[in-house]
């Protein structure tokens, strides 16, 4: 049997081509089909590999190596999670920057809103303190105009009295008022009501010792005469205009002529005084 092995292992050896095929005849017929079986699975074994590896040369990589392909993908896809995720954060930190500073706007808004209430509210009521002043030291009196009428007209009178304890009152009243005025030695040319006739047409009317004369009535009496008279040389006509007085800082005398003198008119109309009163 040795033999017969060293002869199959001879005939392995020699070439595949069926010309160079030469089999002992010492060898028994068993073995020359065991050969040539082994030829012919050794050979299909060969054609196999060669097909494979044609075969897979024109495979893709992905196929080739999936091992590697799957690594590449998974690196690829990881790197691309990380993007997404820097993308992701850097949008959340932008957001988060956007609504700090719309929040910041914001503050600033209601902060100049609150600022700008507040100057108007300010605004307001120094307005408000300014109109009661104004009421609290003016009165409405008949106004002389130029074409002869009279219209009622808001006149301010600044306190003369210090402390703002004072306000201007308005009295009208018929001759005679009853009332003995005098002029206040600490404050030149101040009238004031030394005193009150109990009976009087002042008490009457609310005039109080202590008020100060700010401004009357008085009538004064001038020439008036037409256009076509002058130019026929006529000397014109009387006529008596009744307009308001100041009497701050007016010698005593004149205020009293300045009160008599609405006896001239012709109307008889009461006096009007504006007095300056302590609260």
């Amino acid at each position: 049997q040795s033999n017969h092995v060293d002869n199959v292992a001879s005939c392995l050896l020699l070439p595949i081509e069926p010309d160079n095929v030469m089999i002992s005849p010492a060898v028994p017929a068993r073995y020359t089909a065991a050969v040539w079986r082994l030829l012919a699975i050794s050979l299909a074994f060969l054609i196999s590999i060669k097909e494979t590896t044609a075969f897979t040369s024109q495979l893709p990589s992905a196929l080739r190596h999936p091992k590697q392909e799957q690594q590449h993908v998974l690196h690829s896809s990881s790197s691309e999670d990380d993007a997404t995720n820097k993308l992701l954060e850097k949008a959340r930190k932008l957001r988060e920057e956007v609504s700090a500073v719309e929040q910041s706007k914001a503050e600033v808004q209601k902060k100049n809103d609150a600022k700008e209430q507040a100057q108007r509210e300010a605004e307001m009521e120094a307005q408000k303190k300014k109109d009661q002043q104004r009421l609290r030291y003016s009165a409405e009196v008949p106004i002389l105009k130029d074409m002869g009428d009279e219209v009622m007209e808001r006149v301010d009178f600044p306190p003369r009295l210090k402390g703002g304890k004072s306000r201007i009152v308005t009295i009208q009243a018929p001759l005679p008022l009853g009332l003995v005025l005098g002029e206040d030695e600490s404050i030149p040319g101040l009238t004031s009501v030394d005193e009150v006739a109990a009976e009087g047409n002042g008490a009457a009317a609310g005039i109080k010792q202590g008020d100060i004369v700010r401004a009357i009535t008085a009538c004064q009496t001038t020439m008036e005469t037409p256009t076509w008279q002058l130019l026929a040389g006529g000397i014109g006509q009387p006529k008596t205009k009744r307009f308001m007085y100041s009497v701050d800082g007016r010698p005593l005398e004149e205020v009293l002529n300045a009160i008599g003198s609405n006896r001239m008119d012709v109307e008889g109309r009461d006096v009007w005084l504006v007095l300056e009163r302590m609260d």
